[in-house]
């Protein structure tokens, strides 16, 4: 006898959503904190300071006075991301100061550490000026292997990535932008699959213009899709050649001026139902709903379409109601539904590689391999409409994508070391497997305090 579905309700979904801030008010103060540094040499007696510390450390300065490239050899430079923010768009919830955002940049240093066995130190910075976090990252340079952007407001946040990826001799990068993207490219991709559509051929609606949308839809465009057949819309309504108010802020917000020129052929008008109609896929990264996208423009959508419902914590249509309205393939941002589109799923492994081969930058030709590495663990272990993406507990994924990262930095010369698969998956994979053991290990032993 089969057993019944059972649907949960708004108000348990509700519930279960709230739960995790509740549990965050009780461990935060706890642990006062997630990291903390800890020794990675060893400590026998006092006289190994004398190594460590003065007078023997003078030797591997002097050594990298004279090669400046040992500093990788003789430091933890090589595996060591900052992450850093103004706190100008934290979350869901807004220009909340650095201050404010720091629980949340100590938050992806801990699943750097965790996922992808990265060094990562929170640096929140008290200015909302663009040029000076432009200078200050430049300033930062020589302690760190790499930076992660994050929560930085738009349209400022394209220029400042895209002016440090043109400057910088380390990889920067913005997750927000080109974390969400490559994790959603590998889910279209399986998606499409699903379906028999082909990238090409397919019509996009882009619901919401912010940071992740455009970087996903500057990703999914360089990997295939036509920006002719897509439709984008903003809070004022779709884009199009007249929309005054953006042509009148043109210098500010580039990117949506350049795609009121490029995208949108069919020259639409309205909102979200008209960007909605006929289309294939609709990738959503707007208000929380429920209610922003309403059943009825899922059933006047193409046959078979996919819906990328991601705003968090609430999407944009429920699940199940875009599947009643005919959605073939669903996916959100949360983690108690299928196909759960997460950055998280790419930055671990992503910078993993890049930091393995001392890549000078993150390109999208690089995402594209990560993205491919996604896509293709999770059709290994065989697609549904409910399976497009590996989840972050299967940790295999990392090594994979660290792998498929490190060799096309190398391909495209934006590599100072040369590694074959072999060594970049073996290292990967003990230096990942490392950190969970011994976050696991100092559980057991008491070392991390049982809070319960």
């Amino acid at each position: 006898m089969a057993v019944e579905e059972v649907t949960p309700t708004v108000e348990e979904l509700l519930a279960k959503a709230k739960k995790p801030s509740e549990d965050a008010m009780r461990l935060h103060p706890f642990y006062r904190g997630k990291i903390e540094v800890f020794p990675k040499c060893r400590i026998r007696d006092f006289d190994d300071f004398a190594i460590w510390y003065t007078p023997g450390v003078a030797a591997p300065c002097r050594a990298i006075a004279q090669d400046p490239e040992l500093v990788y050899e003789y430091t933890n430079k090589w595996n060591t991301v900052a992450v850093v923010s103004d706190g100008t768009r934290v979350l869901g919830l807004g220009d909340i100061g650095p201050k404010a955002g720091l629980p949340v940049m100590e938050g992806k240093a801990l699943l750097f550490k965790y996922l992808g066995g990265v060094d990562a130190v929170p640096i929140m910075l008290d200015t909302k000026d663009p040029n000076v976090i432009i200078e200050t990252v430049m300033l930062l340079q020589p302690a760190f292997g790499g930076v992660n952007l994050e929560d930085i407001a738009q349209p400022k946040c394209f220029r400042i990535l895209d002016t440090l990826r043109a400057r910088a001799e380390i990889p920067v990068w913005h997750d927000d932008q080109q974390g969400t993207a490559t994790v959603t490219l590998a889910g279209l991709i399986n998606a499409l699959k699903i379906v028999g559509k082909e990238l090409d051929k397919v019509r996009i609606a882009f619901i919401g213009t912010g940071a992740s949308n455009v970087a996903c839809s500057r990703l999914i465009f360089s990997a295939g899709a036509k920006p002719e057949l897509a439709v984008f819309v903003d809070s004022k309504g779709i884009l199009h050649k007249d929309r005054e108010d953006i042509y009148l802020r043109r210098s500010e917000f580039v990117d949506k001026w350049k795609y009121c020129q490029i995208t949108n052929a069919e020259d639409r008008r309205g909102g979200i139902p008209e960007a909605m109609e006929g289309a294939d896929v609709v990738i959503a990264l707007s208000r929380p709903g429920p209610g922003t996208i309403k059943k009825d423009w899922v059933a006047a959508m193409a046959k078979d379409p996919i819906v990328f419902a991601c705003a968090n914590p609430i999407p944009e249509i429920w699940p199940w109601e875009a599947k009643e309205a005919g959605a073939a393939v669903i996916a959100t941002g949360r983690s108690d539904f299928p196909n759960q589109v997460n950055n998280s799923l790419g930055f671990p492994g992503i910078f993993r590689g890049a930091l393995d081969v001392r890549a000078r930058t993150i390109t999208d030709e690089m995402c594209h391999a990560a993205a491919h590495a996604l896509a293709g663990m999770a059709e290994e272990q065989g697609l549904t409409p409910d399976h497009i993406l590996p989840t972050m507990d299967e940790w295999e994924v990392f090594p994979r994508e660290a792998v498929a990262v490190a060799l096309k930095a190398q391909e495209q010369g934006v590599a100072r070391l040369q590694r074959s698969e072999q060594e970049l998956y073996e290292h990967a994979e003990a230096i990942i497997r490392r950190s969970r053991q011994v976050t696991q290990w100092m559980m057991r032993e008491g070392f991390i305090a049982p809070a319960d």
